[in-house]
Order: C-alpha cells, then structure tokens, then sequence
C-alpha cells in the first residue's frame, strides 16, 4: 500500500482496539468538522514525509502504515474524523484497548509510538497547537538481551562457504563484512562498488534515515572481498551492475536469499539454534567491548543515533569485565 494512494486509513485492520459506542461524544460537531483538517489526510501526510523526507525502509513504512490505521479505525469508530478533534482521552481509550485486545508489551509499544510520532510531527508542522499525544506513556518493556554467537562458532560459519565457485566466494565475502563491520544485512545488500574503498581500508555504509558512516575493514575482510569482485562476481555478472553482492544470475541479491544460505552454513558447523545476520552484528559489537572497545566507537561503528541502543551490549559483556577485573585489578 503506497502512502497517498490509499482508500483511508480509517478502513484499517484491526481499527476497533479500544473503542466503544460510547466514544462517539469525542465529535465536535459537523459544522467544525467541514472546516477541519481530517485525521486520514494528516496520517497520509505524514506516511509522505517518512518515505520522502525520512526515507524509511520499506518494512518500516508498513509496520508505520498499519499502526496508524489502526488508530484511525479507532477514531472512525468513536465519530472522529477531524484532526482538531482528536484529544488525549480518545487516545487513551487506544492505549488501554490495545492491551485489552492482548498485544504484547512490544507490539504496544510499536503502535504508541506510531502515533505519538504523528502528533509530533502535526505540531512541529504547525498544523496543530497542542499535542494532545505528550502524555500518551509507552509500556515498559523487559529488557531483551541480544542473542551471540561464539568466537568459535563466528569463525567457524565465516569458514563454512569455502572458496570453490563464485557463490562460495560471495558468501565468504558477505558474512566477512558484516562480522567485519557491524553493519545490517540491508546495509550490506545495499553496497555498491562506488562505496567499498579496499585500498584504504575502510567502506561507507548507508543506514537508516539515509545516513552515512565509514567503518574500517580488517584484512580477512578485505582479501574475502578482493577474492569476490576478481574471481567470483565477474563470472555471475553480464554489463553494469552496481551492486556489490549479486545471485547466481547477476541481479541484486535479496534478503531471502541469504538468510536460506546462511541456515545452511549455521547447521553444517553444528549451529541447530535460530540464527540471523543479525547475530552476527550483535556477536561484533560484544566482541569489540569485551576486548575493550570504547561504548561511543561502538556506537558509531553500528551507526545508533541513541548511545542508549548501544548501552544494551553493556549488559551481555559484564561477566566477561567482571571476570577480568578479577583476573588483573591488584586488589580484586
């Protein structure tokens, strides 16, 4: 579903969570209405600023897209259809019907913040003079800690491909940059030959919100990719391809693609557990700060706006510093 181009939030799945027939009273009248803004036109404004200004992924526009049509197939279903007259009761009578409706923790909070960016966004806009989101409060969430993988188990999967064909050559080269790197998997697909400096070292990477970063590549990084793009990519791909990693008929590679593979080198090193490239992102930023990387170079090598998502592998790595602090600290 492209924003702008839809049938109206209000016909949302899921709309219902929280409302009442007694919510109706929230209306302030026809004639106000007429001349209001409406509530599925500032949703679809602001879909349109987070595709064109802030250039959300796809998945991400989606997950967005179906959090706020279900709020405003709550509001439709109270009788609110101007944005003046959404106010803070009628977004609370949301919040508690989506724990009444038995989401998790984290799915309410995914929608929450959908909307609380919305209303943001309108008073930033200057469309509206109050917020009546501000103190709309998110579920506390239990802290997840982000699952490893082993130094040995990282060594062995980077093994795992070989160097017998091209696609082995890719996937040596691919899981090499992102252990190497930190980066996302997007980020990785999203590689094109014009931003991988081998010479220097170093390979700029696009995250989210269209940001930049360079990130130093090691040399086991650097010879996988060096022995991809003169032995492996060349025999996959016919004319001008910009992409760094391509399939086996040297068009992009997908994420699909990948993920089946690396399921496959998970289970030929004896990893049974579930496993994504993810992992390996994670498994490089635990190894950095157990071998004693700075938090803030971590996070600017994962590219975290919020040094507070980096804080979270502070965590994973404690028994490790308390164990050294035993093992060198004089009077431990």
């Amino acid at each position: 579903m492209t924003p702008g181009r839809r049938a109206g939030p209000g016909r949302a799945r899921g709309g219902a969570a929280g409302a009442g027939p007694s919510s109706r009273s929230e209306g302030t009248g026809p004639k106000r209405q007429a001349n209001a803004q409406t509530l599925a036109r500032a949703i679809e404004d602001y879909l349109e600023h987070l595709k064109v200004e802030r250039r959300l992924r796809p998945n991400s526009l989606l997950a967005y897209t179906g959090d706020l049509e279900a709020f405003a197939g709550h509001a439709e279903a109270a009788g609110v259809a101007a944005l003046e007259a959404v106010t803070p009761a009628l977004l609370l009578r949301f919040a508690v019907g989506l724990s009444q409706a038995g989401l998790s923790p984290r799915s309410q909070a995914r929608r929450l913040t959908a909307v609380r960016g919305l209303f943001r966004f309108l008073r930033e806009e200057g469309r509206l003079d109050i917020d009546p989101a501000q103190a709309l409060r998110l579920p506390k969430l239990p802290k997840r800690l982000p699952e490893l993988l082993s130094r040995g188990e990282v060594e062995a999967l980077l093994a795992a491909p070989g160097q017998d064909g091209p696609l082995a050559l890719r996937d040596t080269a691919l899981l090499e940059l992102l252990y190497a790197t930190g980066c996302r998997i997007s980020e990785a697909l999203d590689l094109t030959l014009d931003r991988l400096y081998l010479d220097q070292a170093i390979v700029r990477l696009t995250g989210k919100g269209d940001k930049q970063r360079l990130v130093p590549l090691g040399s086991p990084a650097i010879a996988a990719l060096q022995a991809w793009l003169t032995s492996g990519r060349p025999e996959l791909v016919r004319g001008t391809v910009r992409w760094v990693f391509v399939n086996r008929r040297g068009g992009r590679l997908s994420r699909q693609g990948f993920f089946l593979k690396l399921r496959e080198y998970a289970l030929a090193i004896g990893v049974t557990r579930p496993i994504s490239p993810h992992k390996l992102r994670h498994s490089f930023a635990t190894h950095l700060l157990e071998g004693g990387a700075d938090l803030r170079a971590v996070q600017a090598l994962l590219g975290h706006a919020d040094i507070g998502t980096t804080e979270i592998y502070t965590h994973v790595t404690r028994d490790h510093l308390r164990e050294r602090h035993k093992r060198h600290h004089p009077r431990a």
